[in-house]
């Protein structure tokens, strides 16, 4: 797309991602779309993720480099939305791709449906169990592929509020609606809401919340069918993270308060009610 189009931030949080960023920058650097600014925030990592990101840095103009003490993802994304000047806000997990026309198809529908929020389905890839030295010594085989499965559950097409509030309640604990990921947003509701943000206190959904305070403000929503996120679920990524029992409860908790306060501030509540206290006993879903 010519450079007349719209400028789209893209937040990319590392820590300690030597065997990921490359392939990562990459997916990004390789978009259709071209008018991108490119925020890497380095939250202090122990490896060599940082020298790959000044590598970038120097060959590629619409990258900006920030190198930071660590203080954990939700404040590292919150010093991107801070230091982010597009119309559009985008964001990639350091450890994942995006497919080469993710941010032209979100791009397009935000501007064709003036859309605050859209929303996309996303692909989950799993490598195979790797074999022991022993078992391939004996009887070499062929790399297995990686398992792909695709994730949505909207179908395409333009939503006002309460359809889209509609649909989150069906899976309130799924991937889809919880991270960032797999959707673009208006910079200008988040520049204009101190409230929309990650939650620095929680030790995981800390983009939950943030999704949760930005749907109070969004009002016109598309959904895209089409997977523009490629998720690796792999070993030793964030989301696999050993997490404190008593953390999850009370980060549940406060989440499902944030839910009522945000379904009570539509109207919903009520008729939402028996789907938002099932989110406190839901499993997380991809």
């Amino acid at each position: 797309m010519p450079q007349e189009q719209p400028l789209v931030s893209i937040i990319v949080p590392i820590y300690n991602a030597q065997n990921h960023i490359a392939r990562c920058v990459e997916s990004i650097r390789r978009q259709t779309y071209q008018n991108l600014e490119i925020l890497l925030l380095n939250d202090g990592s122990q490896d060599v993720s940082l020298q790959v990101c000044q590598m970038y840095a120097g060959v590629d103009k619409r990258i900006i480099l920030i190198d930071k003490a660590n203080s954990g993802v939700a404040a590292t994304r919150n010093l991107g939305l801070r230091r982010a000047t597009g119309k559009y806000l985008q964001f990639v997990d350091a450890d994942d791709t995006i497919l080469p026309n993710a941010t032209e198809l979100l791009v397009d529908r935000a501007e064709r449906f003036d859309a605050d929020l859209v929303i996309a389905h996303y692909n989950r890839i799993t490598p195979p169990r790797p074999r022991s030295e022993e078992a391939e010594a004996k009887r070499p085989r062929p790399q297995r592929p990686d398992k792909v499965q695709t994730y949505g559950f909207l179908l395409e097409g333009p939503m006002n509020k309460e359809q889209f509030a509609a649909g989150l309640m069906q899976e309130p604990a799924s991937f889809y609606y919880g991270v960032m990921w797999n959707k673009l947003y208006r910079a200008e509701l988040v520049r204009a809401h101190e409230d929309i943000q990650c939650a620095e206190e929680l030790d995981w959904s800390e983009d939950l919340y943030f999704n949760l305070n930005y749907i109070r403000y969004a009002e016109k929503f598309y959904a895209l069918s089409t997977p523009i996120y490629n998720y690796y679920n792999t070993p030793g990524s964030a989301v696999h993270t050993v997490l404190n029992p008593m953390n999850v409860v009370t980060t549940r908790a406060a989440l499902f308060n944030y839910y009522k306060d945000l379904y009570e501030h539509m109207g919903l509540y009520e008729e939402y009610k028996p789907q938002i206290y099932k989110y406190l006993v839901a499993i997380a879903e991809t």
